[in-house]
């Protein structure tokens, strides 16, 4: 399985021959997007930010939309949806947790999710993830302090940030720290490295504990 990180909580996953397009950033949106041909657009908020399935409408790919809670199986690929809380765009919006299962691991994705407070019975239904798509920007979504907390909390063996800003112009000295920077230092890896995709298969997972992958754009 490849993961690449397409800007805001836009990911391209990659598996045998089978592409996946999570958060799809619509041309309408002022962030870049990236067009590429996918089989399934998973959408967590109705917002042109994270709702541009036609820019995953490629050549002959269409991609099967997914676009809320509910259970899903799609080419040998399993998914729950599990409805949450969003305060972007500044009101209080319907968010999709999605809980992705695929080459026997599990990813979950949090999408615009705006508090760390999940109830018990979302997370049993997460069970133990392998790989959990953070946002930690705030302004609607997770701020740093509460990603890192709710990460702790649901013990995931890698954490992928997303929803920080430009992680390849940081603020020059004295300017304001971004939210990656800030988010590193709540785990105390002040150093993650960059790193232009992750590649990764289930054996791959053993020993791993909340290490954080930071995804370039």
């Amino acid at each position: 399985m490849v993961i690449t990180y397409h800007g805001g909580e836009f990911f391209k996953v990659s598996f045998a021959d089978t592409t996946v397009a999570i958060n799809p950033i619509s041309k309408e949106s002022k962030l870049s997007s990236a067009r590429f041909g996918a089989d399934i657009a998973i959408v967590s908020l109705n917002d042109k930010d994270f709702n541009g399935v036609e820019q995953v409408t490629h050549g002959d790919k269409e991609p099967f939309a997914i676009l809320g809670p509910g259970e899903y199986e799609v080419k040998k690929v399993f998914i729950k949806g599990l409805q949450s809380m969003s305060g972007y765009g500044g009101s209080e919006r319907i968010n999709t947790i999605y809980s992705i299962m695929l080459e026997g691991m599990n990813l979950v994705f949090l999408g615009a999710l705006n508090s760390n407070k999940l109830n018990a019975d979302v997370k049993e239904a997460l069970g133990e993830i392998d790989i959990l798509f953070l946002p930690i920007g705030g302004d609607g979504v997770l701020n740093t302090a509460d990603a890192h907390a709710l990460a702790v909390d649901l013990e995931p063996k890698i954490v992928i940030p997303m929803h920080y800003g430009d992680i390849e112009n940081p603020p020059a000295g004295g300017g304001k720290e971004t939210a990656l920077a800030k988010f590193l230092k709540e785990d105390g890896s002040e150093n993650g490295k960059p790193v232009d995709k992750l590649t990764i298969k289930k054996k791959d997972l053993d020993g791993k504990e909340g290490e954080i992958v930071v995804l370039k754009t």
